[in-house]
């Protein structure tokens, strides 16, 4: 049949549009960030150097922030002992002696990270068994049984030094931190900052009058008064904690001499007042620390096995310390055979620390690696030049005692600053990760809540005598098991590990090891060299297991 002029075919069906895609609203609400390895906005690196002026200045601000958990410890632990006021200061310098020694180990040839080591408050449950054990016994005086009880606490940490020893320079320690990712970094390193919470404000309430406008002073002055002028915003922001310190220092000395605490609580005249500590009476002019100045080391089972879950808490807190270090001072995440080494020196100075009689160990210093994003400054040579003011002023006792006298309060406002800024270069390092993952966002939520749950329970149901809920007929089982679930840090590393190791992952991007993997190896980011390398070649004439 023919088509007529009237017939047509139907118009062929026509495929429906696309929906149009949706914009893209981050796009239009501001740029986005890529993830940076290495900070941008600090002024010196870990191998960059101030001028030699600003340098010594900077180094006496790290001597300062140490000496506050320095006093705190040796004021809260010895008078339990039975030391007096002159032990007290005794005590201070060997503590401040050996923080300048293993300072400059750690940063020549342990982790090469600008960290300062300084006391461990992790010690302090080990120790509380110790006196409560020598409590019971009869001694001549009070001052021999505070000799006594230095005397174990020597043998304890002397034979607990080889866990760490054993476990950093075996390596084990660091085959552990290759089950590390991010989302384990991340928890690790906030409850390194957060978990101290207790000489933050806590502390600074003992005395508001003066640890709050030492809060208030130096955040305004660090961070708004700089802005006045080019000059100024280069003093206050690498100096504005001395010129805090100094001013509130003076304020807290006028009101000690105008009799403002002449008739309040004593627990309120020893946080206030000035004269308090009786440091300067009692330090010595000259002494220097010298191996078994208590006298021969005493050695007793329950109290190494108490030492080692000290030790090992500390390599923990150390650890998490070493990752926020290396973020503050422009430096690659360490690679695992550097925490190894670290570990193992760290284990060699407690061995050192027990020889001459220290009170605790010491550890990575929080306070002092949140100084560096303070200032901005993370310059290796900084910290090494803070561990002449420390040794110095641990043998010339006059001169540090002056410096201890300084109010804790005060201490306790730097470290609200302090401690807050290492907290938050943990949450850093989740932008390696995948913050969109729901895996991860529960392993990040159940590391930190536990990580801060477990400790505060540990520490609340502790007793005064130091007992914590773990009460069995074996009381070194219930100090290793108290010290470690009484640290953030560690319980962080305990539950993170093993969530995100079990816990399968959509993709292996998701974790960050793609990321993580290069820094597990010696070689595996050109970096590594530049930042963790022995100094003066010494890498060629070592064993590569010590590298």
């Amino acid at each position: 049949m023919g088509e007529t002029e009237n017939h047509h075919h139907p118009p062929p069906p026509q495929a429906a549009a696309p929906p149009a895609a949706p914009p893209n609203l981050a796009l239009s609400r501001g740029p986005t960030w890529t993830p940076a390895e290495q900070l941008h906005q600090l002024q010196y690196c870990i191998h960059s150097n101030p001028s030699w002026p600003q340098a010594l200045l900077l180094a006496f601000q790290h001597y300062i922030v140490n000496l506050g958990t320095t006093v705190l410890i040796a004021s809260n632990i010895v008078p339990l002992m039975g030391g007096t006021h002159g032990d007290k200061a005794r005590v201070i310098q060997v503590l401040l002696f050996m923080s300048g020694i293993n300072t400059l180990l750690q940063t020549l040839i342990g982790s090469r990270l600008p960290t300062v080591m300084g006391a461990s408050i992790a010690y302090t449950l080990p120790l509380f068994s110790i006196v409560n054990d020598y409590n019971d016994e009869d001694f001549a005086s009070p001052h021999d049984r505070f000799v006594h009880s230095m005397r174990t606490i020597q043998g304890s940490m002397i034979v607990s030094s080889f866990l760490n020893i054993i476990l950093g320079y075996g390596r084990a320690w660091g085959e552990l931190t290759r089950f590390f990712s991010p989302i384990v970094v991340v928890p690790v390193v906030c409850l390194v900052g957060l978990g101290l919470f207790s000489r933050g404000f806590p502390l600074l309430g003992n005395c508001v009058e003066i640890g709050l406008p030492m809060l208030i002073l130096l955040m305004i002055c660090q961070q708004y008064l700089k802005r006045i002028h080019s000059r100024a915003h280069l003093i206050l922001e690498r100096f504005a904690l001395l010129l805090c310190i100094g001013i509130v220092w003076a304020f807290a000395a006028i009101l000690t001499v105008s009799g403002a605490y002449n008739n309040v609580k004593p627990a309120t005249k020893q946080s206030c007042r000035t004269d308090r500590s009786f440091l300067m009476s009692s330090a010595p002019w000259i002494k220097i620390p010298y191996p078994f100045q208590w006298g021969t080391p005493i050695f007793r089972a329950s109290h190494v096995f108490g030492m080692l879950g000290a030790a090992l808490v500390s390599s923990a807190e150390s650890t998490g310390t070493f990752f926020a270090a290396a973020r503050l001072s422009g430096a690659t995440a360490p690679p695992a055979h550097v925490l190894s080494r670290s570990i193992g020196l760290q284990g060699i100075g407690m061995l050192l620390e027990g020889l001459f009689g220290s009170l605790v160990g010491t550890t990575a210093s929080v306070e002092n690696v949140g100084l560096l994003g303070l200032t901005h400054i993370g310059s290796r040579r900084v910290v090494q030049i803070s561990t002449a003011f420390m040794i110095f002023f641990s043998i010339f006792g006059k001169f540090g005692a002056f410096f201890a006298s300084i109010p804790l309060p005060i201490f306790a406002a730097i470290y609200c600053i302090l401690l807050g800024i290492v907290a938050a270069s943990g949450i850093t390092f989740i932008q390696f990760a995948n913050s969109n993952s729901m895996r991860n966002i529960y392993v990040l939520g159940v590391s930190l809540f536990l990580g801060l749950s477990i400790p505060q329970y540990f520490v609340t149901s502790r007793t005064f005598d130091g007992h914590g809920p773990v009460r069995t007929n074996a009381v070194w089982f219930n100090d290793i098991l108290n010290t470690i679930f009484s640290s953030p840090a560690t319980v962080a590393i305990i539950v993170g590990t093993l969530l995100d190791n079990t816990l399968e992952a959509n993709h292996v991007e998701d974790r960050g090891i793609p990321w993580w993997k290069p820094f597990q190896h010696s070689k595996g980011d050109v970096r590594t060299e530049e930042f963790y390398s022995y100094p003066l070649r010494i890498n060629e004439y070592l064993p590569s297991r010590f590298l």
